[in-house]
């Protein structure tokens, strides 16, 4: 009489967050932001889903300075989103089928998701993995790490018991100010704070729209460089940054004025 065999379990999937400083000119120590757990956890995984594989390597390898690696880097398993869920995001570019990403955990192994910056599938890829381990019956456990968007809404001032993460806007500057408008107006007459980004280069092209294009009352709120130590917040009036912005440029200081292209920015508007 054959006697069944006990199917192996499964493994794990944790949302490993990353810090803030992708991209920027300067980083945080790594134990200053993400908690020693989430490192430890970190350490010991050698498979992982990333949006990109050269920037987890480079986050492993700040790792790797606290914790040991449970596996050399050259021996980590990192399989990489495709592009088009990169640009377009998990669910405009349809529903991408991440199961096969995930073929490890079903083998027992647990396994790490990795955006560049901040906790992934929050304003990042990513979604279409968590969404496919639920579907396999895996595990997913969330670890504790910085969240731009919420770090951002905490510093505004603005209304954080009812918000919205609109994402980018329109690369196009009628589409732009469009978008710009309406969001305005729903934040206006709902009291929901709209929340979204831009990539850094484009922020100075997106802060002049915000203060053309926004109503002097409007409240508007910038958060740069998060958990930096040149981070900066700041929350006004339409009006008072205007101000500032014509000040600026009669001193000849421009660039003070602006947030810079080079440093992450969340961009908040309410009343």
């Amino acid at each position: 009489m054959n006697t069944p065999q006990a199917q192996a379990p499964k493994g794990r999937l944790y949302l490993v967050p990353a810090p803030l400083d992708f991209g920027c000119p300067e980083q945080a120590p790594v134990t200053d932001v993400i908690p020693t757990h989430t490192l430890q956890t970190a350490a010991g995984l050698r498979h992982w889903v990333c949006e990109n594989a050269k920037s987890a390597r480079a986050y492993l390898k700040r790792i790797g300075e606290h914790h040991p690696l449970v596996a050399p880097l050259q021996e980590q398993s990192l399989q990489e989103l495709p592009r088009h869920v990169h640009k377009k995001g998990d669910h405009e570019a349809g529903q991408f089928d991440a199961r096969p990403l995930l073929a490890p955990a079903l083998a027992g192994h647990d396994m790490g998701l990795i955006s560049e910056a901040g906790m992934p599938a929050v304003a990042d890829p990513g979604s279409s993995v968590v969404r496919a381990a639920h579907d396999l019956g895996l595990e997913v456990i969330p670890l504790t790490g910085p969240v731009s968007l919420l770090l951002a809404l905490a510093a505004s001032g603005l209304n954080g018991q009812n918000f919205a993460f609109v994402g980018y806007l329109p690369q196009d500057a009628g589409e732009r100010s469009q978008r710009l408008k309406e969001l305005e107006s729903f934040a206006l007459r709902t009291g929901q704070t709209q929340i979204f980004i831009e990539t850094p280069y484009r922020n100075p092209a997106l802060w002049q729209a915000l203060v053309q294009t926004l109503q002097p009352n409007t409240r508007l709120a910038i958060s740069l460089g998060l958990t930096l130590a040149s981070g900066r917040n700041r929350s006004d009036l339409v009006k008072n940054w205007r101000q500032q912005a014509h000040q600026g440029k009669a001193a000849g200081k421009d660039k003070s004025a602006f947030p810079p292209a080079d440093t992450p920015a969340v961009f908040s508007i309410g009343r």
